[in-house]
């Protein structure tokens, strides 16, 4: 069976698919087809926390189905933009699990990824897979990921 490490940038997630189909991201379908016949070593659900009630409840959503919440504080700036990036924390904990699965799937369609995702397949020869809304995904992630898995009607609620 498959060793497989999941990490999810939430808010990436979340925006892309509302801008693109209005509706929102089915995490419990895209569980049931990721890890079908497959060991889950890892999963993690990367957040940002404003402290509200129903984000709270989505978190324990995301907990019942499986993943570990990783939470990062909702930062304002003065200039009014706002900050909460988890890029270098999913970037170092796939490096880490890098070693101990065969396959890394990502939910994100941020570019940054792709030097990880190249990292992870040429030094630890796992299979890369990302989950990504098709007009939003950086062509660089789609070339670099060795499975894209476009998010349709079927992982969405």
């Amino acid at each position: 069976m498959e060793k497989v490490a999941i990490f999810v940038d939430v808010q990436n997630i979340y925006y892309t698919t509302k801008q693109s189909y209005r509706r929102h991201f089915n995490y419990t379908a895209f569980w049931s087809q990721a890890t079908a016949g497959r060991e889950v070593i890892a999963a993690f659900a990367y957040a940002i926390d404003k402290g509200d009630c129903k984000q709270q409840g989505f978190q324990q959503v995301l907990r019942n189905i499986g993943f570990e919440v990783k939470l990062k504080p909702y930062i304002q700036r003065s200039d009014g933009s706002a900050k909460g990036d988890w890029d270098v924390g999913i970037t170092l904990d796939a490096i880490d699990y890098a070693a101990k699965v065969d396959v890394i799937i990502l939910l994100s369609g941020d570019g940054d990824f792709d030097l990880l995702l190249d990292k992870a397949r040429n030094v630890y020869g796992v299979t890369t897979e990302v989950y990504g809304v098709p007009a939003l995904t950086a062509p660089s992630l789609i070339n670099s990921a060795g499975r894209f898995i476009a998010i349709d009607d079927k992982l969405l609620l």
